[in-house]
């Protein structure tokens, strides 16, 4: 029987798991700039926009957060082949349906961005959602 070490990872889950930590620090860097915009550049957004943030209160942050640390942990994991992974992003995913549900259906953000702006929350649980699945499918496999 062979041990995790020496089980053979295809060169395909490399590359996704390369971009999914890049998709992930592109999430970090989102966050830190909602997270530390200045008044500024505030200030120059048109009112429905500057409305808009202040209509997210701070625990919306926390899962802001923790949506964008936990895929950047666990995609990290994954390339170190953690058995942790899968749990992280799991709550990862878990912050992000949160954070969404906020910004698509309290803050409304739809009545200020149109309806185009439901496709970058569609496409960031996609990712997180194929993420916790890659993360069991290399626990079966035994690449984490």
């Amino acid at each position: 029987m062979e041990t995790s070490e020496n089980v053979k990872i295809p060169i395909w889950f490399w590359v996704v798991m390369i971009l999914m930590l890049l998709w992930n620090l592109m999430g970090v860097g989102s966050f830190l700039y909602h997270a530390l915009i200045s008044d500024e550049a505030l200030q120059a957004m048109p009112e429905a926009e500057r409305d808009l943030y202040a209509k997210y209160p701070a625990w919306t942050y926390v899962a802001f957060a923790l949506a964008v640390l936990g895929g950047t942990l666990g995609s990290i994991g994954l390339l170190l082949r953690a058995s942790w992974s899968r749990m992280v992003l799991l709550v990862s995913l878990v912050a992000i349906v949160v954070q969404m549900y906020h910004s698509l259906f309290i803050a409304k953000s739809t009545e200020v961005y149109g309806p185009g702006a439901v496709v970058m929350p569609i496409m960031v649980v996609l990712v997180a959602v194929f993420l916790v699945w890659l993360a069991g499918y290399a626990q079966k496999r035994g690449w984490a």
